[in-house]
């Protein structure tokens, strides 16, 4: 038993490690492909950093991989323009600066590829939207590949959905922060059996003698068929008496139930609990019964393929908003003993890990495990597509910023009727370009690190 849990744990990894490499060469392809449509020069393609481990070279261009498989590039000649001051601007001295110095040495790198004919196939030489275009590339791959798979996810395994279906039934009713001060006192979870004591308010689903299993069909003499258009009825029904219908066993029921107003927390549309500034939990009073829903994976039409997209997005967008925060928790969290934060980042050894957690899961059914490891990989592409967008050098989005700024200081000129300042000349910010690279170097073994001693646990 245990070698074959071993075998679907190696299993699990070795196919999200696939995934990822397929989805990081891809990522390359979107810059590839525009870059080559443009007729700029394209010297080497490359899947991963370090030695090369095999390579070919096809008309102008190297394509291989290399041994560190973390990330790929796409070399273009003229990345940076060439060793002249720019108009309007008098000539420098011979002497520089260190970071001058570093400006003038990636120019000259820059030119030293160029070769005759190049001139107007170099990268600098490109209009602006062409370079936003072929940096937005890579990124858009990544969209493309996270709608793709989760499109297939939502339309076979379904969504978690909510169904009419009651999972528990409470026996009493406790306002939200009644519960939480019992469960910080090791009381049970919320609304069970256990956490009811004498004199706590019935609950009213339990009174009314709902069962886990029945199946509500009609509230307030409606049909419902929707546990969010039900939970939004009951919000609305405190304090009044109402007909309530539903299914067990194949034979229909009715009575009537009195949803009791309690201080019940805010969720967002995902069903994640909103918190207050200070880090409370957000709370109202509204109608509240006592019961769960049972939660289905639910086929979906591929238009539910976008707000589920969205949800991602904004979730991941959340989490880089606050990275450095996020990353300063990670590191109390290795050192320390609080427990990670299950949505916090992790790294592609944390990831390997918990796709492998999850081939490895016991009574599962082949098509599930599959389901959760696209879903893994959907949710890496998100991640490289959103990170990537952050507007610092070397990221895509750093390039972008440095083509929008170039746009928009070329358009005041024009507007104000100035010299033209000519092509931003980005190797001025290689130092800043250095600073974020070990910055991300920091991060990625700082996760690595944190995977291995304290990584995050699903399941």
């Amino acid at each position: 038993m245990v070698t074959v849990e071993i075998l679907w744990f190696i299993i699990g990894v070795l196919a999200v490690a696939v995934g990822i490499a397929l989805s990081i060469a891809l990522h390359e392809v979107g810059h590839l492909v525009p870059a080559k449509l443009f007729g700029v020069r394209v010297t080497q393609y490359m899947v991963g950093f370090g030695p090369t481990v095999f390579s070919r070279k096809k008309g102008e261009t190297e394509y291989g991989v290399k041994a560190v498989p973390l990330g790929g590039y796409v070399s273009m000649v003229g990345m940076y323009p060439p060793e002249h001051p720019e108009q309007g601007e008098r000539p420098r001295s011979a002497s520089t600066g260190l970071f001058q110095q570093m400006a003038t040495d990636a120019r000259q790198m820059s030119a030293e590829e160029l070769r005759p004919g190049d001139e107007k196939r170099t990268f600098i030489s490109l209009p602006v939207w062409k370079r936003i275009v072929i940096m937005l590339g890579g990124p858009f791959m990544n969209l493309v590949i996270a709608f793709a798979l989760t499109a297939i996810l939502v339309t076979t395994t379904g969504v978690a959905t909510a169904t009419t279906t009651v999972s528990e039934v409470f026996k009493c009713v406790l306002p939200a922060a009644v519960q939480q001060e019992r469960a910080a006192g090791d009381a049970a979870g919320e609304g069970g059996t256990e956490a009811c004591r004498p004199g706590d308010p019935a609950a009213p689903a339990f009174e009314a003698g709902l069962e886990p299993g029945d199946t509500i069909t009609a509230f307030n003499g409606r049909p419902v068929d929707d546990w969010d258009e039900l939970s939004s009825a009951i919000r609305e029904r405190a304090g009044e008496p109402t007909a309530i219908t539903w299914e067990r066993d194949g034979a229909e029921q009715s009575g009537t139930i009195t949803p009791k107003l309690t201080e019940r927390p805010v969720a967002d549309s995902s069903g994640r609990a909103q918190t207050n500034r200070d880090g409370s939990a957000q709370t109202e009073d509204v109608g509240f019964v006592g019961m769960g829903s049972e939660v289905q994976n639910v086929p979906q039409p591929v238009t539910e393929t976008f707000p589920v997209m969205g949800q991602q997005l904004k979730a991941t967008a959340d989490v880089v908003v606050v990275l450095p925060v996020k990353l300063w928790e990670t590191a109390v969290a290795v050192f320390g003993p609080e427990e990670r934060d299950p949505n916090g980042p992790m790294s592609v050894v944390g990831v390997g890990r918990i796709a492998g957690e999850a081939a490895a899961l016991e009574d599962v059914p082949l098509a599930d495990k599959a389901s959760l490891l696209l879903s893994l990989v959907a949710g890496v592409n998100v991640a490289l597509m959103v990170f990537n967008l952050i507007p610092l050098l070397p990221l895509d989005g750093g390039h972008v910023a440095g083509a929008l700024w170039e746009a928009l200081r070329r358009g005041w000129a024009k507007l104000t009727r100035r010299r033209d300042p000519g092509v931003f000349d980005i190797a001025k910010l290689l130092p800043l370009t250095y600073v974020v690279g070990i910055a991300l170097l920091g991060m990625g073994l700082l996760l690595i690190v944190a995977d291995i001693v304290d990584p995050i646990r699903i399941f």
